[in-house]
Order: C-alpha cells, then sequence, then structure tokens
C-alpha cells in the first residue's frame, strides 16, 4: 500500500508516482490506495490480481491510436443512459482491424495482461469530462477471468468495492432472473459493512488488469469528478477514451 499520502498538486503527485513506477514496474502499489480493514489475505490477493502499469504507451503511441478511432468516434453523440444502466456521458464502439502500429500496441497487451489469445473485437469506450462508469461486475457470459484496458487522454480514478460474490454468482444462474442472466454488466450491492474497497489512479497512457479476485468479486466504476480524489488530492477527469481488451469465457 502506499507509505505516504499527503496533498500535493496532482501533477506533482503524478511525476512521483510515475517515477516509482518508473523505478520498479512490478510493484503498482503506489497507484492503488486501500480504505477500510482490508482481511490481510484479501489484499495480498488483490494486489497480485489488480495491476497497473504505468506509461504503458508513449506520447506517439497514444496519439496514434487517438488518430485511428477519433473519425468514427466523433460521428457519434455522447449517450446520457446506457441500456444496462451501467454507464452515463458516453460513446463506444468495437474495433476489429487496427493498423499495424497500433496492432502491435494491443499484441503488447496481449502478451502482458493475458494468458493465451484476447477476443478479436476490442471494446472503445469514450466517456465525456462529465461522464461517470457506475459500480459494476461485468458478465461472466461475455467475458473471461481477465479485463485489461489502456487510459487516453486523461487520468482517472477507478474505484472497487468488495461485493458478496456466491450471490452475484446465484444471481446469475437463477432460473427466474433471465434478464440478470442475460446482462452485460450486473450491478451488485457492494458489502457495504465490511467497509474496505480500494481506489486506483490510472495514469494517462496506463494500463490496467484487472483478472480472479479483482474481476469477479469487486465492483468497479469510474468516479465522477466530484468524488475523485486521490491521497485527498482532486483528480480532474477531462474526456477520456479505454481500449478495453478482454478474453474468452
Amino acid at each position: 500500500m502506499l507509505t505516504f499520502c499527503r496533498r500535493v498538486p496532482i501533477k506533482r503527485l503524478l511525476r512521483r508516482l510515475h517515477n516509482e513506477a518508473a523505478a520498479n514496474p512490478n510493484n503498482t502499489n503506489s497507484l492503488i490506495k486501500f480504505h477500510g480493514k482490508w482481511p490481510v489475505l484479501e489484499q495480498d490477493e488483490f494486489t497480485q490480481h489488480m495491476r497497473i502499469i504505468s506509461n504503458f504507451i508513449t506520447v506517439e503511441e497514444e496519439q496514434q491510436l487517438h488518430e485511428e478511432i477519433e473519425p468514427y468516434m466523433s460521428r457519434l453523440r455522447y449517450e446520457t443512459d446506457h441500456w444496462d444502466d451501467a454507464i452515463q456521458g458516453f460513446r463506444e464502439t468495437e474495433r476489429k482491424k487496427w493498423y499495424p502500429h497500433n496492432r502491435a500496441v494491443l499484441e503488447r497487451v496481449r502478451q502482458v495482461a493475458f494468458d493465451g489469445a484476447i477476443m478479436p473485437y476490442v471494446h472503445i469506450l469514450d466517456l465525456a469530462a462529465d461522464g461517470v462508469i457506475k459500480p459494476h461486475v461485468d458478465s461472466t457470459r461475455y467475458c473471461g477471468n481477465t479485463i485489461s484496458g489502456i487510459s487516453l487522454l486523461s487520468d482517472s480514478v477507478m474505484r472497487l468495492v468488495r461485493t458478496d460474490a456466491e450471490k452475484y454468482q446465484q444471481g446469475n444462474t437463477a432460473s427466474n432472473d433471465k434478464e440478470k442472466d442475460t446482462a452485460y454488466r450486473h450491478q451488485p450491492v457492494p458489502l457495504r459493512d465490511d467497509n474496505f474497497y480500494a481506489d486506483l489512479l490510472l495514469p494517462r497512457r496506463s494500463l490496467y488488469i484487472m483478472s480472479h479476485t479483482a474481476r469477479y468479486n469487486f465492483t468497479h466504476e469510474i468516479l465522477a469528478n466530484e468524488h475523485a480524489t486521490f491521497c485527498g488530492n482532486p483528480v480532474q477527469k477531462t474526456r477520456r477514451i479505454s481500449i478495453i481488451c478482454r478474453n474468452e469465457p
């Protein structure tokens, strides 16, 4: 966990965290802030299964990815309500074919984040400055044990809150709840009584890798600007594009 947190200008904080991540690429704890009373074993599992790689792509690679997707995304309008009520202020699409230099970046994601192949269609989620992603767990029906995303254009704060995995799995297979079973994103009730969760700073051009325990047992969300802080410092999200890879269920 963080060895110290104090209020400093966010740019200075990010620069310090970038330097820490560059010095020790295998240690992402500086980008994770734990809240509440975590069971020791669960916190250890979480740090193994929730990783953030700062500066995963270069400024040039970010620009190339953006240039490829922007002509299409700019023709879409931002939606205020998602069909499953999990996102507000967003545009999204999927893309299978990429320019060779961008395909090389996605191959790097595959090598770092996945044991095998990734799903052929890559999800692109464009979140407006005032957009939010509500707490949810991606359905096991449509996604395997790992979700990995590159953050373009903006820093943001992701929050993961422990949920009741057993009840969630039962809800997925309940014969009298077909709507939940077919939903792309589920919104289970977090275990508020346990009062432990984690805030993650996702710097621009970073890669997050959410797998196993972190993927199944926690809701994840992107906080609205009025709630987004890290180490007591406000993190002002502007327009954010995430390029999300998944493996097969």
